[in-house]
């Protein structure tokens, strides 16, 4: 699709303005950096318009929106997400290239935006997408993070985190808006005052920030909407304290100015100390009480009255972190607009739906009582208060079970339960896959399914096919709408008209030739950054995501070893070369995982020099995996490694970009795995290991012992004999006895193998020699790929965007008119 009213003299006479107005330069004096500040100043020009119209319309139309709220949102890159989705991609390659620029080589000057982690994150991004293209009316709400969760840096093997600059050179898309800034206050205490004959409380001797929004623009795709991802900065109230400073306290001359910078500084501080977990509970706090307070603020000055809040706003909650929303909304509706406390549960509870994207009870989020009550005095007297209501509620349904309240109370053992608040007050509790919804109803939270079972529903996550198709591999973009048009963009499921590809042997060559360049992309990239030569013949092997013990990165790094004593035991072994690719971010106070990385790149250091095994295998760790290589790397892969425990991964999404491009799925049958399983069939993918009920049933009979494997199977004991052997740490033999350590637990009391690595690993090694006689048959391999294309119509977040429409929030559709 392309934009025909687009003026690319106009469009290249503002590159050339901006140029010069900015950085005074000629456009042929310019640098790389400053040509793309100069194309994303004009890009946003095109679009401002609309933006504005967008709006003016939700005033008009005084629509219902849903405020979308996400501690995260991995947008990537902006630049080119915004020129495809303006539909003028191809008019201003063409300008830049007038100009003597490639529009990809400017691409590449944008930072990726990091406002994000993993998962959660860029699935927040899809959404966002999805919303404007179907022209629903939406914000995004998160944290203008100065520095991002961080840059990672290998060396020597390990992960070094750096800070993640990415606001270096300023912003290009953003407007400050410091004309909706709100204050948000911390700590103090509570007084009780008695007005008109209803108690008020007063929050006093707190510190508080003035947190200022700034404006994103999400752009949907060709149909002139632009919705806002509207991100919080803190400043200080008081930038300067003059008068301690003239006392000699200079700490407390700049005491709000530090408040407000540690607020914003970093994505995810270390939570594994008290002060992290403060900082973090402030940031939750921070960008949801500011949030909370503008949606009120601008219905107010639209309605003149707070009454009918729930029918124009929804506030959706990506998992627990925005939680505190509910008690801030009452907080709100109580002290600020004097309701009652029915009045105001009655707008909360029907405002307010929550996103469980965790099955693991450990990481639904838990504020020790002091932390939470010392840092939010009223918001916790409001928890307290839900809870005391909630405890009656159970009591009466259930007289005399004291479990029934252990297991349901909100605030219990000296803990505030964030995710056991977000079901009690919301009116919809949505799983992100029909395993794991399943799950989360009659597992982790079956006492609520049991009481409340209308709450309850399935949203299986998706992927905008605009980024990870359309923008991420160009090459293949381009094949499908030469077979088929290009209404999949806007419409996935039509992807399924390239199903007759499959079977057509001129569609399997073409479509291995577009693999074989994607690869070829890659391995410049891996050559570049990595300094490895890769084959792109080989099986391009692949498991990119969050790091994480569930993700079972150390089963596919301990299958290597397997795979490279094969080699060395049998140098003629008949073997298919194959490329394993890696890459990951650990959390920086997570030692076992930061310990895997190490082990990844020992193994990679071995194996890459290693000439007698004629570069059947290769190892490389991508460093600083995000949304940008991301793209590389979907295109590029051959096998899409999904090898979760099963019943611990809730859904995973880079399951369906690696479908979308073309990947087959080595996977357990987990998360979505399931459902993509179901849409293409088992025969196109090579499914291993345990059932989520058989994890589940060993889990509760605790029946596992891996020592048993270990002491039966002399190929497993060998692979982690190497682990404490000096095989792959000659200078320090006793470096992975922490990894040995947690899969046989000699040491520790805890169960060992917690994810049953041992337990699926032979199935694994099985899945995996499946591959290998199935990549042979390049027209079998080719007809598979083709089918898991055609198959991935379900997995756009058009789809659940959707669903969530119809089921939850009851949206109506916006058209947008320049």
């Amino acid at each position: 699709m392309s934009r025909p009213d687009f003026d690319k003299a106009a469009f290249r006479n503002s590159v050339i303005y901006n140029v010069k107005n900015m950085f005074r330069r000629t456009i042929d004096e310019a640098t790389p950096q400053q040509v793309f500040q100069a194309v994303a100043y004009a890009v946003k020009d095109v679009i401002i318009d609309e933006w504005i119209a967008t709006h003016k319309e939700y005033e008009k139309r005084d629509v219902k929106a849903v405020y979308y709220l996400s501690m995260e949102f991995l947008m990537g890159r902006a630049l080119g997400n915004n020129i495809i989705n303006i539909c003028a991609r191809k008019e201003i390659a063409e300008v830049l290239e007038e100009l003597g620029f490639d529009l990809n080589a400017i691409e590449d000057q944008e930072p990726d935006a990091a406002l994000g982690n993993g998962g959660l994150g860029r699935l927040a991004a899809c959404f966002l997408d999805s919303l404007a293209t179907l022209g629903y009316p939406a914000y995004g709400c998160g944290i203008r993070y100065r520095y991002g969760m961080f840059k990672q840096k290998i060396e020597n093997g390990y992960q070094v985190e750096v800070p993640d600059n990415w606001l270096e050179n300023g912003n290009p898309f953003e407007i400050r808006r410091p004309e909706y800034a709100v204050e948000v206050k911390f700590g103090g205490y509570v007084r009780i005052e008695n007005r008109d004959g209803m108690d008020r409380f007063v929050q006093e001797g707190y510190q508080s920030v003035r947190a200022v929004p700034y404006d994103l623009p999400v752009i949907g795709y060709g149909n002139n909407m632009v919705n806002t991802l509207r991100i919080w900065d803190a400043e200080p109230i008081n930038t300067f304290n003059l008068d301690s400073f003239d006392r000699g306290d200079y700490q407390k001359a700049v005491e709000q100015e530090n408040l407000a910078k540690t607020i914003v500084e970093v994505l995810y501080p270390n939570d594994n100390h008290y002060a992290g977990k403060e900082l973090r509970l402030k940031q939750q706090y921070f960008f949801i009480s500011a949030s909370v307070q503008r949606a009120l603020i601008k219905y107010k000055e639209l309605h003149g009255t707070i009454r009918g809040f729930q029918d124009k706003v929804i506030f959706q909650l990506n998992d627990t972190h925005p939680t505190v929303a509910i008690p801030e909304l009452m907080r709100i509706l109580l002290d600020e607009e004097g309701m009652t406390w029915d009045e105001a549960w009655d707008i909360t509870a029907r405002t307010c739906a929550y996103t469980n994207h965790t099955i693991m009870s450990e990481a639904l989020e838990k504020w020790p009582i002091d932390l939470f009550s010392r840092l939010l005095p009223r918001i916790y007297q409001i928890v307290e208060e839900i809870n005391r209501r909630f405890v009656n509620e159970i009591q009466a349904r259930y007289p005399g079970d004291q479990e029934k309240i252990r297991k349901m109370a909100v605030v219990y053992d000296g803990q505030v339960r964030m995710a056991y608040m977000a079901i009690v007050a919301g009116f919809s509790v949505n799983g992100v896959a029909r395993l794991h919804t399943e799950i989360l109803k009659h597992q982790e939270l079956k006492d609520f399914y049991e009481m409340m079972p209308e709450k309850f529903n399935n949203k299986t996550n998706g992927i905008t096919q605009r980024r990870f198709l359309l923008h991420g591999n160009p090459l293949e973009a381009d094949w499908v709408t030469s077979k088929i048009g290009d209404q999949w963009i806007t419409d996935l499921p039509h992807i399924a008209e390239l199903l007759p590809c499959a079977e057509d042997k001129a569609c399997q060559r073409e479509f291995m030739e577009l693999k074989y360049k994607n690869k070829v992309r890659l391995a410049a990239y891996i050559k570049e950054h990595n300094g490895i030569d890769v084959d792109p013949r080989s099986i391009f092997d692949v498991q990119v995501k969050r790091l994480h013990e569930y993700k079972r990165q150390l089963m596919n790094i301990l299958h290597v070893m397997y795979l490279y004593n094969q080699l060395k035991d049998h140098p003629d072994m008949d073997m298919v070369p194959r490329t394993f690719i890696f890459g990951a971010k650990a959390a920086a106070g997570y030692k076992r995982a930061k310990l895997t990385i190490k082990l990844i790149n020992s193994v990679a250091d071995v194996i890459n020099n290693d000439k007698s095994i004629g570069g059947k295998l290769k190892v490389v760790f991508i460093e600083d995996y995000r949304v940008s290589n991301a793209e590389i790397i979907f295109a590029a892969a051959d096998v899409s490694e999904q090898i979760s425990t099963a019943s611990k991964e809730a859904s995973g999404t880079g399951n369906m970009k690696f479908m979308l491009n073309g990947a087959l799925t080595l996977g357990t049958m987990d998360g979505a795995n399931v459902e993509i399983v179901e849409e293409v069939g088992a025969e196109n993918a090579f499914i291993f290991g345990m059932s989520s009920d058989e994890v589940i049933a060993h889990e509760k009979n605790r029946d596992y012992q891996p020592m048993d494997i270990f002491n039966n199977d002399q190929e497993i004991r060998r692979v982690l004999m190497q682990l404490v052997n000096g095989f792959y740490a000659p200078d320090d033999p006793e470096r992975f006895r922490d990894i040995y350590d947690s899969l046989l637990n000699t040491k520790s009391s805890d169960r060992a193998d917690t994810y049953f690595i041992l337990k699926d690993f032979r199935s694994y090694a099985e899945a995996h020699k499946k591959i290998d006689q199935a990549y042979r048959d390049s027209s079998w391999w080719a007809k598979a790929a083709i089918l898991n294309i055609a198959h991935s119509g379900k997995f756009t977040s058009d789809r659940t965007i959707e669903e969530y429409v119809r089921d939850i929030w009851h949206l109506k559709k916006i058209t947008v008119e320049v």
